[in-house]
């Protein structure tokens, strides 16, 4: 697209005739200097991308991608390269006239500013990018907007119907859908589709695979329930890939802090604090999770009726990626395990009791490791 739009104005620019004229060749030379400094961007870009992508899986976890994936790389290299169409296609169109619209070296000289501002921004995201803070800030808000769309606040959505639930009974099984393919990551789930889907054939749709984890082939990813559904048709909706994703993973964030936790209390690095930072940013998330509605989610169609059921983390899935992971490398850290003991008493506060228990025992433990082995916290 970006390139198209260059080619335009490349052949449209120089066609016009009226309004003060300036020297081709002038005009030209401006065009020849934009086009080298767009190539110099073009390395600048790239050189951002490959510096950042591994420093950040050096230091903080190969799963880590916030800026590979930002719409701003692509963004403005698509923009850098629409600006060389131009300055080429421009040239060639200029050809041996004599002079040249003033627009064309004015359009040359504001897209070159533009892509310096674009480049600069780029830069302050790269920066970004490599700064422990700002890694955890983007984490921990991604994290929460998934949180947002799938777990809202207990009390405002309709809870998934089961086996047992008497008026809101799901239909029979009619058919199961296998995955026949080999090893993938469920990145996202056209939901859309499978509304339609169902909606189609009157039935029920559940699926019985978060996003996020790994189908093998054999595999189950759905039941149809109360209609006929094609197995092709739904796994049509299933988006897989070979890495996760923050579009429709509400474990992903608290899977990449576990990851920078755990790598800072490695021995080859031993930095307690950044895990204790990283904690901080798991807080955050556990504390709304406690106001949810946890479980699985059934979705309505346009009749009102329930035509999807998702499969999401429960609560002790939360608590065994964001928590234990970490806990257990942090038995000698008496640092690490100080603020997880703060974050679980905060959160036994504020947690109902369903969620208490699994928070009960893990202070026990805490509480045993500092009678065992640094008695001084106890």
């Amino acid at each position: 697209m970006a390139a198209a739009a260059g080619l335009v104005l490349g052949m449209a620019l120089p066609r016009i005739d009226g309004g003060y004229q300036v020297a081709s060749d002038r005009a030209v030379d401006v065009l020849k200097v934009v086009g080298l400094g767009v190539l110099s961007v073009t390395t600048l870009i790239f050189s951002l991308l490959f510096l950042v992508v591994q420093w950040a899986a050096g230091n903080f976890s190969h799963r880590l991608a916030l800026f590979r994936s930002d719409p701003a790389v692509w963004r403005v290299f698509a923009f850098v390269v629409g600006l060389l169409v131009f300055a080429v296609t421009a040239i060639l169109a200029i050809g041996s006239e004599p002079t040249v619209s003033v627009t064309v070296p004015i359009a040359t000289l504001v897209l070159s500013a533009a892509a310096l501002v674009l480049v600069r921004r780029l830069q302050l995201g790269a920066l970004r990018s490599i700064q422990l803070a700002h890694v955890l800030t983007d984490v921990r808000d991604r994290g929460r907007k998934v949180l947002r769309t799938f777990y809202p606040p207990a009390g405002t959505a309709p809870r998934a119907a089961e086996e047992g639930d008497g008026p809101r009974r799901l239909p029979e099984v009619t058919s199961s859908v296998v995955w026949p393919h080999g090893a993938v990551v469920v990145g996202q789930v056209d939901l859309l589709r499978l509304l339609r889907v169902a909606a189609s054939a009157d039935a029920v749709i559940v699926l019985r695979v978060p996003v996020g984890t790994t189908l093998y082939a054999g595999d189950v990813v759905a039941e149809v329930r109360g209609g006929r559904v094609p197995g092709d048709q739904v796994l049509r909706s299933v988006v897989a890939g070979v890495e996760r994703t923050f579009h429709q993973d509400p474990m992903l964030a608290f899977r990449l802090l576990s990851d920078i936790g755990l790598r800072a209390l490695s021995s080859a690095i031993n930095d307690p604090a950044t895990a204790v930072q990283a904690l901080d940013a798991t807080e955050d998330l556990l504390r709304y999770l406690t106001s949810a509605d946890l479980g699985a989610r059934s979705i309505a169609g346009d009749d009102g009726s329930v035509r999807v059921v998702l499969c999401l983390p429960s609560w002790d899935e939360f608590i065994r990626v964001g928590i234990d992971d970490m806990l257990w490398a942090a038995s000698n850290s008496p640092m690490v395990l100080s603020r997880v003991r703060a974050l679980l008493s905060r959160l036994r506060n504020v947690a109902p009791e369903p969620y208490r228990r699994s928070i009960e025992e893990r202070l026990a433990w805490i509480e045993r490791e500092f009678t065992d082995k640094h008695p001084l916290f106890s």
